[in-house]
C-alpha cells in the first residue's frame, strides 16, 4: 500500500512525459486518483497484470520498466554472466509497445534479448526459454481479460512461470527502486544494430509446431481429417500457429471466423475474449450454424486456453473445460495402453478446483494423479521435475487450459486445438460423437457436475471485502445444500506439501466447494463440484449451493 496516494500522484504529475498518460493524469477526478495510486501493482508468481492507464495500480511503460528492471537486477545477481531474455506479447493493446520497452531496459543492463518478431501463444515463450537456453522469459499478455487489461508474465529458464521464491527475490529488488530515477532504458534500434536486441529464429516456431503434432497417440490407427472446422482465435495470437499445426496434420477444411481472425486488442465482436464464457462462442456458433460445421475450436487472445463445441440435438453443444479434459484424458490412456505406449509409472496432473472425476478416470487406467494448486504453472512444476522419467502423460486444468507432452511448461491451446482434433477425428470415423462418448463416461463414473461462480470487488475497499469474506468462511461451514461438510482443506497452513495459499475446499458426500481469491483479478472465486445420479438432480443441488454462497459474499 501507498501512505500517500496524492503525493504519489503529484510526483507522476511532473515526471511523466508520454503525452497519453499525462492527459489521463490531468484529468483524474480525487476518486480515480486514489485507484490509480493507493497501490503498486501486484507482483507474483503470475507475474503483473492490470487495467492500462496510468498510476502505480495500471499498466504502463513505467510501471512495466520498474519491473524489467527489477528483473534485470535479480538476473544479473543470479544468472551468470550475459543472461539472455526471450520476449513474447500478444495483440492486445500496448503489448507491443510494453515488450520494446521491456526489451530496452534489459539491454540497458546488458542483458542480451530475443524478441519474437510479431504476436504468439504465450506457450511459444515457454518454448523459447528453453530452445535458446535463456535465463528467463516474459511473456506481454492478460490472457482471457477484457480489452482494458494487460500484464506481464515471467518464466525461469526451466520454461515455467517462477517460483513463489524466485517472485520474492524479483519483487525485493523491484522494490528498491524509484519508478522514475532508478530505470535505465536503452535506444531500442541502437540496441538491435549492436545486437543486443535480436529476433527468435524462424526455426524456433517451425520445431514448437512439430512438437505439437509429435503428442499425435493415433501410433498408426487411422482417423479421418475430413472434418469440416470453424475455428476463431478471438483477435488474438492463434491464427497462424493453430491453423498451420492443423494443416500440416491433414486437417484442411478450416474456416476462420472472418470479424475475429485479424489482431485487434479492442476485440470489437467479442469484448470479452474467454472461450470459457458463450458470448465469446456466439460468432462462430452462427458460423457452424451456417457451414454445418463438425467442430467449432476457439482460442483465446494468446492462445493457452481453447474451447469447442460440438453437435448435440438440434445445434451444437458447448463442452466445458472439465469435460474437454475428460474425453482427452480418457482417449489418451486408452490409446496409450491400446499400443503399449503407457509409461511405468504414468501420471495425470489436475489442479484442487478440476473435476474429481478425472482421478476416477485416470485410477481406471492404472495412472497416478497428482493434484497441485489452481494455476498451470503447478502443473508446469511438476512436468519438469518429471521429463527425464518421461512419466507425465497429460494435464489440465477446468479453465480449459490443457497440455499432452513437456515440450512447454504452460497450457498450450496449439496443442490442445490439434489434440481435439484428432481425437474428434478417431471417433468419428468409429461412429462415435464426443457427446456419446462423454455420456458414456458419465454412465461408467457416475454424472458429475463443476460450476465456477465470480465475484468481483474492485478497488482498495474490495480487497479488504474479499479478505473479510475468506475469514467468515474459515470460521467453518456447517453444510451446503444440506449436506454436512465432513472435511475442510485449508490451504493456507500447506497441505500435501503444497505452497500455502489462500484457497478453502470444503467435502461434502455430494461433492466439493473451493474458494479462493483470484491472483490476477479483482475478484473472488466458488468452484462447486456435485456428483448425483443425473444432471437434473445436479443442477438443482448446485443452484442451491451457488445461492448460500452468494449470501454469504453479498453477491
Amino acid at each position: 500500500m501507498i501512505s500517500d496516494y496524492k503525493q504519489e500522484y503529484e510526483r507522476w504529475l511532473a515526471n511523466v512525459s508520454e503525452p497519453e498518460l499525462s492527459e489521463e493524469l490531468r484529468d483524474m477526478d480525487p476518486a480515480a486518483a486514489e485507484d490509480a495510486f493507493y497501490r503498486d501493482l501486484e507482483f507474483g508468481t503470475g507475474g503483473l497484470r492490470g487495467v492500462i492507464g496510468a498510476g502505480t495500480n495500471r499498466m504502463n511503460i513505467y510501471v512495466v520498466a520498474k519491473a524489467s528492471q527489477g528483473l534485470a537486477d535479480y538476473l544479473n545477481k543470479n544468472a551468470g554472466t550475459r543472461p539472455l531474455v526471450v520476449i513474447g506479447y500478444d495483440t492486445r493493446i500496448k503489448s507491443d509497445v510494453f515488450s520494446r520497452v521491456a526489451a530496452s531496459v534489459f539491454a540497458a543492463n546488458g542483458i542480451n534479448v530475443r524478441l519474437w518478431r510479431e504476436p504468439l501463444p504465450v506457450p511459444t515463450v515457454s518454448y523459447g526459454v528453453r530452445a535458446l537456453s535463456a535465463s528467463a522469459g516474459v511473456m506481454i499478455t492478460a490472457s482471457h481479460n477484457p480489452m482494458k487489461y494487460n500484464g506481464y508474465k515471467v518464466y525461469g529458464p526451466d520454461g515455467c512461470q517462477i517460483t513463489t521464491e524466485a517472485a520474492k527475490s524479483i519483487l525485493s529488488e523491484i522494490e528498491k527502486l524509484d519508478i522514475f530515477a532508478d530505470v535505465r532504458r536503452a535506444d531500442f534500434d541502437a540496441a538491435s544494430e549492436a545486437g543486443t536486441i535480436g529476433y527468435v529464429p524462424d526455426e524456433v516456431l517451425t520445431s514448437f509446431i512439430n512438437e505439437v503434432k509429435a503428442q499425435s497417440v493415433l501410433f498408426g490407427d487411422f482417423a479421418d481429417r475430413e472434418l469440416d472446422i470453424v475455428y476463431t482465435p478471438l483477435n488474438g495470437t492463434g491464427l497462424k500457429p493453430v491453423t498451420r499445426a492443423l494443416n500440416e496434420a491433414g486437417f484442411t477444411h478450416i474456416t476462420v471466423v472472418e470479424e475475429q481472425k485479424d489482431p485487434d486488442g479492442r476485440f470489437p465482436t467479442c469484448p470479452f475474449p474467454n472461450p470459457e464464457i458463450r458470448e465469446a462462442m456466439e460468432l462462430g456458433l452462427r458460423y457452424c450454424e451456417k457451414t454445418g460445421a463438425d467442430l467449432l475450436i476457439a482460442t483465446d487472445p494468446d492462445c493457452d486456453r481453447c474451447g469447442i463445441a460440438v453437435r448435440g440435438g438440434e445445434g451444437y453443444r458447448l463442452l466445458t473445460g472439465n469435460e474437454v479434459g475428460l474425453l482427452l484424458l480418457d482417449f489418451i490412456c486408452s490409446q496409450r495402453i491400446k499400443h503399449g505406449m503407457m509409461p511405468k509409472d504414468p501420471i495425470f496432473v489436475k489442479t484442487i478446483v478440476t473435476m474429481d472425476l478425472a482421478e476416477k478416470i485416470a485410477d481406471r487406467y492404472g495412472v497416478r494423479t497428482v493434484n497441485v494448486l489452481t494455476g498451470f504453472k503447478f502443473i508446469g512444476e511438476v512436468i519438469g521435475r518429471l521429463e527425464d522419467k518421461r512419466d507425465y502423460i497429460c494435464g489440465f486444468e477446468e479453465s480449459y487450459g490443457y497440455l499432452t507432452g513437456s515440450y512447454v511448461r504452460d497450457k498450450d491451446a496449439v496443442n490442445a486445438a490439434f489434440m481435439i482434433c484428432e481425437m474428434f477425428a478417431f471417433y468419428k470415423t468409429r461412429g462415435i460423437s464426443l457427446i456419446e462418448k462423454l455420456d458414456q463416461l458419465y454412465g461408467e463414473y457416475g454424472y458429475c457436475l463443476n460450476t465456477l461462480h465470480s465475484y468481483e470487488f474492485d478497488g482498495s475497499a474490495g480487497m479488504d471485502r474479499m479478505a473479510e469474506i475468506m475469514k467468515t468462511f474459515r470460521r467453518g461451514v456447517e453444510a451446503f445444500a444440506g449436506r454436512r461438510v465432513t472435511r475442510t482443506e485449508d490451504y493456507s497452513v500447506g497441505i500435501n506439501g503444497l505452497p500455502k495459499s489462500d484457497v478453502l475446499k470444503f467435502y461434502t458426500d455430494s461433492g466439493s466447494v473451493v474458494i479462493r481469491p483470484s491472483g490476477t483479478e479483482p475478484k473472488l472465486k466458488a468452484y462447486i463440484s456435485v456428483t448425483a445420479k443425473d444432471e437434473d438432480e445436479a443442477r438443482k443441488t448446485e443452484k442451491i449451493i451457488s445461492g448460500e454462497i452468494s449470501r454469504i459474499t453479498g453477491r
